[in-house]
Order: C-alpha cells, then structure tokens, then sequence
C-alpha cells in the first residue's frame, strides 16, 4: 500500500504524486484566513517534464507519497543528448536525458560526484554539493581605479559556466561558487 500524506506533512523537497504523474514541493504555505477553512498554497515542480506550478489545496487533503532516494554517482560525459554517470559501488552506467540535468551540467567536471535522486528506484535528475570550486579560464583584467564597493566583471570558468567575480579575481585563479544561485563566494 502507498504511504499517504496530508497537507500538514508537507516538506520542501517532497515528492507526491498529483493527476497521475510526480511532482516535487518547491515551496509551500499554510493560510488560515479569519473566515473560512484553512488551506495550502504550494509551488510544485513536474519531474518528468520541469513546469512548475501554482496549486492550492484544502487543509489535510490526502496524497500518495512517492518514494525518493539518492545514491552516489560519478559524471562521465555529455553525448550532447543524454549525460552519462557512473555508480560508485557497481561501476554500472546510468544516462539522463541532457534537459533533466543542464542546470547542473554548468557546474559538473568530467569525473566529479554528484547525487542522483531515484523516484521511485528510476533516476530523475542530479543533487550537487551546496558549492564548488572551479578555475577561471577567462575574465578581464580589473581596472586600477576601480575601487567602488561591490564592483564585479562576468569570468568564465572551466565548465564554460560564466558567473559575476570581483575585480581581483585573474584568470587561472579557483573560485568556490554557490550551485544553487550561480554566485561567487570566495577565492579557493
């Protein structure tokens, strides 16, 4: 039997199964207006095709929960179709369709390990660390005089991601960078 949960159960990252298909809680919101019933405004994210969507749902409305894991998995390489990865423990090969995985792709080296979250034991897309450090490959030299507060030039980075640096940052230099924003945050 499926385990069910209701509206009060719900956590950011849950997956739950809507309309037949699975869904991932990106952000949710109990409201309780002075008159009426309670309700949950939820923003949800489609796995199999990446839509996200506005729902509201009545207070302990009743959904199936679908079962997610993660396992450990080192990127291979890009087809320029589908990425391939490889289990750490069985050295067996998994491939993703590149769509599912090109927000990541711009912070992933041939040869790192990543996450992949398994819906229902499929894989369904890569969880990367909160941080990575990368090399600056290109990025223009500061200009001395430059000296207002927060000034930043665009660097592009070994994966060919391009992010926003200060101005001290040369090229050759590593940089730790946020995977969830695509920011700067320190010198490595």
């Amino acid at each position: 039997m499926a385990e069910t949960v209701n509206t009060n159960q719900f956590k950011n990252g849950m997956h739950i199964e809507l309309d037949g298909d699975v869904w991932r809680i990106v952000d949710f919101q109990h409201v309780k207006p002075g008159k009426g019933g309670a309700f949950v405004r939820t923003k949800l994210k489609a796995l199999d095709s990446g839509a996200v969507v506005d729902r509201t749902f009545r207070a302990g409305e009743k959904f199936s929960r679908v079962r997610t894991e993660t396992k450990n998995m080192q990127y291979l390489y890009d087809t320029g179709d589908e990425v391939v990865f490889m289990d750490e423990d069985t050295y067996e090969q998994t491939s993703l369709p590149r769509g599912t995985v090109e927000d990541a792709l711009a912070f992933m080296q041939p040869s790192s390990f990543v996450q992949m979250l398994l819906v229902n034991g499929a894989p369904s897309g890569v969880q990367l660390p909160a941080s990575v450090e990368l090399a600056v490959t290109e990025t223009e030299p500061g200009v001395k005089g430059d000296t207002v507060s927060n000034v930043t030039k665009p660097a592009t980075l070994e994966t060919g991601a391009v992010v926003q640096v200060p101005l001290f940052v040369e090229p050759g230099e590593r940089i730790k960078v946020d995977t969830r924003t695509g920011e700067y945050l320190a010198r490595a």
